[in-house]
C-alpha cells in the first residue's frame, strides 16, 4: 500500500471508524471505592487539567471537522470529536460521582487557526498517550485502584491509541498530497510539533494552583510503586506502547519518534553509574 494513496486514506479512516465502541459514561459499571481508594483518586492532581483539555479538544476537533471537504476524512474526524467530547463527559461524571473537588473549567475558546490547533493537539496527544500507557500499567500492577476502575480507564486509553494512529496517518496523508515532503522533512516537522507540545505541557502545569496542590506530593505518581525509577517508567511506557500499537493493521503508520527517544533515554539510564542491579521493581500494594 502506498502512503498518501486513496487506499491508504480508506484504510486509516475505515479502521478508525469501524473500531468505535458505543457507550455512555454514566452507564459504565463504576465501582464503589473505600476510603483509601477515594483518597487516592482525589489525590491525583490533574483532574482539572484533564477535564479542561478534553472539553477544549471536543469543541476544537468538531469545529475542525466541519472545515474538511473530503467526506470520508470529515466523518472520521467528526467521530474523533465525538469521542473527545465523550472523554470530557466521562471525566466530568467521574469527578461528580466520586466527589473530587475541582473548579469548573472555563468554557472552551476556539483558536483562530483551527488547523494548527488540530495539529498541535494531535502531536500532544501522541506524547500524552505514550506516557499514560506506562503510568496506567504501573498503577494497575500496583493494584492502586479496584480493577473495575482500571477497566473504565482502559476504554479511554484504547480510544487514545486509536486517535494517535489515525492522526499520524492523516498528517502523513496530508503532507504527501499537499507537497510530497520527503520522509526526513516530515520527521523534522514532527519534532518541531512535539517540541511545542512539550512546552504546552510545562505551561499547563506551571502556573495553576489546581495542578500544584499538595496532593501531587503526597499521593502522586511516585506512590504507585515503592520505587518509581526512570528505568521502570520508561520501560513500562515502551512495553505498553508496543502492546497497544500491535492491535492495529501493520500497513498503517505508528507514532515512532517519542518511542525512539524513550528507548534512547532508557539505554542511557541503564548505563549510568548507580542504577539498580535488579531490573524488577517491587510494586506496592494498597
Amino acid at each position: 500500500m502506498k502512503l498518501g494513496s486513496e487506499a491508504h486514506k480508506e484504510l486509516f479512516c475505515r479502521s478508525f471508524m469501524d473500531s468505535h465502541v458505543k457507550f455512555e459514561p454514566e452507564q459504565l459499571p463504576w465501582p464503589t471505592l473505600d476510603s483509601i481508594g477515594l483518597e487516592r483518586l482525589r489525590g491525583i492532581p490533574f483532574w482539572f487539567e484533564a477535564l479542561r483539555t478534553e472539553l477544549n479538544a471536543g469543541a476544537m476537533v468538531n469545529t475542525f471537522a466541519a472545515t474538511i471537504d473530503d467526506p470520508l476524512l470529515q466523518d472520521a474526524i467528526a467521530l474523533q470529536g465525538f469521542e473527545e467530547s465523550r472523554h470530557g463527559k466521562l471525566i466530568e461524571f467521574l469527578v461528580n460521582h466520586y466527589d473530587i473537588q475541582i473548579s469548573r473549567p472555563p468554557e472552551p475558546v476556539l483558536p483562530s487557526d483551527i488547523k494548527t490547533a488540530f495539529l498541535d493537539f494531535g502531536f500532544g496527544e501522541c506524547l500524552d498517550s505514550f506516557l499514560a500507557f506506562g503510568l496506567f500499567e504501573i498503577a494497575r500492577q500496583a493494584n492502586y485502584f479496584p480493577q473495575g476502575l482500571f477497566d473504565i480507564f482502559n476504554h479511554i486509553l484504547d480510544e487514545e491509541a486509536r486517535h494517535i494512529m489515525f492522526f499520524v496517518n492523516w498528517v502523513t496523508y496530508q503532507q504527501i498530497n499537499q507537497g510530497g515532503n520527503p520522509t526526513w522533512l516530515r520527521g523534522v516537522y514532527a519534532l518541531w510539533h512535539y517540541g511545542r507540545a512539550f512546552q504546552d505541557k510545562i505551561q499547563a502545569f506551571s502556573g495553576s494552583i489546581e495542578d500544584q496542590n499538595e496532593g501531587f506530593t503526597a499521593t502522586g505518581a511516585s506512590n504507585f510503586t515503592d520505587d518509581l525509577t526512570p528505568e521502570l517508567f520508561l520501560s513500562s511506557c515502551l512495553q505498553e506502547n508496543t502492546r497497544r500499537m500491535s492491535a492495529f493493521d501493520k500497513q498503517l503508520l505508528q507514532p515512532r519518534l517519542i518511542p525512539r527517544l524513550a528507548a534512547i533515554a532508557l539505554r542511557l539510564v541503564r548505563i549510568v553509574p548507580g542504577r539498580q542491579s535488579n531490573p524488577t521493581t517491587q510494586f506496592s500494594k494498597p
